[in-house]
């Protein structure tokens, strides 16, 4: 294909999926820093289903990066300073666009993954109910009052936001594991870089473009795309970011961790994925069975908790049972 033949058929497979959305600003092929859309759209994400160009997006550096880790410094103590009532009104403004948006976003989901329509219309209601959740959840962060020795004394503790967070999501659930990350961030009063999957951004795209219309500041919530190596390592030895959060292989993981040891900085990291599949002798066999193959076959069989299943080898004296381990896709 010709270049301007490939530049016609990739604006078509764009408009193809802008056409079809009820609000076509959610298709975004920029990212998203300090409040304002940036960079130039370069990196091709392709349909996994047809292989068609869906969108070119930008392939930003390590200076970009850090371009955002600062935008989110600046914006940290403004946001901070507000009481949670202030933060948990606008992350509920953000849940009720989300749920405005469901069949939008799950277009768009479906369209970079390749999941079902179906399992991205509950992952987007997945991805909304943990913004809700921790839209709530921010009114309730107590703090404790400690027993002392000394009668003329009281100590008291409280919780405050750790800072900037960092968060860096998988392929495979691009919609649900952002909202899983960023939300409990800004419901604490941390702000936020994100770094989603380069095969699957423009649901992190469309997530942030509606947290804008809720009104989240500028500098508080920060999408890059682009070279993961170099991005990650920013993420995890700039000073300014004091968390970092990430899903994905253990083999990446342990890179994370090794680069996040320069400042002894925390980490939480959900790595790898064998999922066992027991059935126990007194269970429902037929109905086992459709759930290990509902759970196998999701997502393009490629969640951590997909599991495999063998036949019962071995025996305690009340039950069977029969498990196995799935390696990690990731």
């Amino acid at each position: 294909m010709t270049p301007p033949v490939a530049a016609r058929a990739t604006q078509s497979a764009a408009s193809s999926l802008q056409s079809r959305l009820k609000d076509p600003s959610l298709l975004r092929d920029r990212c998203y820093i300090d409040g304002a859309w940036v960079g130039t759209p370069e990196f091709a994400v392709n349909n996994p289903a047809t292989g068609v160009e869906l969108i070119k997006i930008p392939q930003l550096s390590a200076d970009d990066a850090t371009r955002a880790v600062e935008a989110a410094e600046r914006a940290f103590p403004t946001w901070a300073k507000l009481t949670a009532k202030q933060r948990s009104n606008i992350l509920r403004k953000w849940f009720d666009l989300i749920i405005a948006n469901r069949e939008d976003l799950a277009l768009i989901l479906t369209s970079e993954q390749g999941k079902p329509l179906a399992e991205a219309l509950g992952e987007v209601d997945i991805g909304a109910a943990y913004v809700e959740f921790f839209a709530e959840e921010a009114r309730r962060v107590y703090g404790e009052t400690i027993p002392t020795q000394r009668p003329d004394a009281r100590l008291l503790a409280i919780r405050q936001p750790i800072g900037v967070c960092g968060a860096i999501t998988p392929w495979n659930f691009p919609n649900s594991m952002i909202t899983r990350k960023v939300s409990p961030a800004l419901a604490a009063g941390c702000t936020v870089v994100l770094k989603p999957a380069n095969e699957t951004p423009l649901s992190a795209l469309a997530l942030v473009a509606l947290a804008e219309k809720a009104g989240v500041p500028k500098g508080v919530f920060n999408i890059i795309t682009g070279d993961a190596p170099p991005i990650g390592k920013v993420l995890c030895e700039h000073p300014a970011v004091r968390f970092v959060g990430f899903t994905g292989s253990t083999e990446v993981g342990k890179i994370l961790y090794r680069q996040a040891s320069v400042g002894v900085k925390k980490l939480g990291l959900e790595l790898g994925g064998n999922a066992p599949f027991v059935v126990f002798d007194d269970a429902d066999i037929d109905a086992a069975v459709e759930g290990a193959m509902s759970r196998s076959i999701a997502t393009w069989a490629r969640p951590a908790s997909a599991p495999t299943v063998s036949m019962p080898r071995t025996r305690s004296t009340t039950r069977s049972s029969r498990s196995c381990r799935r390696r990690s896709p990731r």
